[in-house]
């Protein structure tokens, strides 16, 4: 059974097994001294997964969103029975929205986006997720799946089980130790796993925090980060037009997903959460900087060197024939553009919030950040938690649907929508893959805020 928390180990960071990353970790309220600045926020939208507050800067001429500093998610199994989950519905309820009350939903206050897993629907909830759940229309199932091996995964990648994920973003570490410590104070949720991490902080000329942490570590090939990165591997990831804008991942907007003549899920998306490491020596010694834009995005892009945002929006997206011909003549596919033929729309389309998203408009919203876990700040599992710190992403995307998400991973090892490309899993021509190991993967269902405490539990 998983031990249980004290809010002091929460709060203080003092939990067991990664002494390494704990020492390090202490920095981050030191090298950091403010929140950027914030655009004020509105009342809290009824999704979950979509933050308010955010902002954006120019960079390298790109349009790029300035991310929370700080993130950490939380998955945890229920620690009651099935006759007391009404109860507890009504009193995780309480504390979210006593969370919300003392903090702006914006990246200066906290923002907090819970998740639920097939084990929680299976355990508490089987004949109202049965007849609930959305379902998929294209891949004909759930669109909650258990999760998957793709190729370029190491064979003893964990598929996880948990029931409950919490994740919580903020410019202020401290926001977020208090309402770690406020959820686990309510006694509910027995903590699996805690992951802590960081992005961004680089912009308009300042030192990011990832390349301070990694050299604090003393992460081999910290020093070769870029000094204002967003992220270890040294691009800028949040560039606008090339994340999922407004309520696409929701599910009814593409009309991929069934809601199943019910508007209980509606507002709600799917959530894909794994952990990978990133080998940041080689990224940098044995990739020169070329070979790093073509592994990060395609090959034959003619690009300035030391930029970081290079442009990836509508206008820039890869079909089949383009990653086949980059593929025939280099050897090579990218990451960017082979995912592109599954994560971008194939044609104009109008969505059921009454936006029209043009052709080439990413549909995953992603919220990964850099970590020094190994691969968790704390796990339940004994054993599993390493002292020495490893540069790594956990990684949170959303999407529609798991199958929409699984489209997406299994581009991004060469199969395509219209057949595979015939490489060698984790080779060099596939891009990050050489320098990256997936350990664990998970998926999730994020209700609408209504309904995100213990759903389904009042049916």
């Amino acid at each position: 059974m998983a031990r249980k928390l004290t809010r002091r180990e929460v709060i203080a960071g003092a939990a067991v097994g990664a002494i390494g990353a704990t020492g390090v970790y202490e920095l981050v309220d030191r090298l950091t001294t403010s929140s950027p600045k914030r655009p004020v926020v509105g009342a809290l939208p009824p999704e979950q997964h979509l933050l308010d507050g955010l902002r954006f800067v120019h960079q390298d001429g790109v349009e790029i969103l300035v991310p929370p500093l700080h993130h950490e998610i939380v998955t945890a199994r229920v620690a009651v029975d099935r006759t007391e989950i009404l109860n507890a519905q009504g009193a995780f309820e309480e504390t979210l929205a006593s969370i919300e009350a003392d903090y702006a939903p914006s990246p200066v206050g906290l923002g907090v986006t819970v998740a639920w897993g097939l084990p929680y629907f299976n355990r508490f909830v089987p004949g109202q997720s049965g007849r609930l759940i959305p379902f998929d229309r294209r891949a004909r199932k759930s669109a909650l799946l258990d999760a998957r091996l793709f190729p370029s995964d190491p064979e003893d990648t964990l598929l996880e089980q948990n029931e409950v994920a919490i994740l919580l973003r903020s410019d202020v570490r401290s926001n977020i130790d208090d309402a770690l410590g406020r959820i686990q104070d309510t006694k509910l949720l027995e903590v699996t796993s805690l992951r802590r991490g960081f992005v961004g902080g680089g912009f308009e000329g300042r030192r990011s925090l990832p390349k301070q942490m990694a050299v604090a570590a003393g992460v081999r090939g910290a020093d070769l980060i870029p000094d204002n990165a967003e992220l270890f591997l040294g691009f800028t990831s949040t560039q606008r037009a090339a994340l999922g804008p407004g309520k696409i991942a929701n599910f009814e907007t593409l009309g991929l997903v069934d809601l199943r003549g019910s508007d209980y899920f509606r507002e709600g998306t799917h959530m894909h959460l794994s952990h990978i490491t990133e080998d940041l020596e080689a990224w940098y010694v044995d990739f020169a900087y070329g070979e790093r834009v073509a592994s990060a995005f395609h090959p034959g892009l003619d690009v300035k060197p030391h930029t970081q945002a290079i442009p990836m929006g509508p206008n820039e997206v890869s079909t089949g024939a383009d990653v086949r011909r980059h593929y025939r003549a280099t050897g090579q596919i990218g990451h960017s553009a082979p995912i592109q033929t599954t994560s971008r729309l194939p044609v104009d389309l109008r969505g059921a919030d009454g936006a029209t998203y043009p052709k080439g408009t990413a549909i995953p919203i992603r919220a990964d950040f850099n970590t020094l876990d190994n691969p968790f700040f704390f796990s339940s599992r004994p054993g599993e938690v390493q002292a020495e710190p490893v540069a790594g992403v956990h990684f949170v995307v959303f999407n529609p649907s798991s199958d929409d998400f699984h489209r997406n991973r299994l581009a991004m090892d060469g199969v395509l929508p219209d057949g595979k490309i015939a490489l060698p899993p984790r080779d060099r021509g596939q891009g990050f893959n050489s320098i990256l190991r997936t350990t664990h993967r998970q998926n999730f269902i994020v209700p609408p805020r209504r309904h995100r405490s213990f759903p389904l539990a009042e049916l």
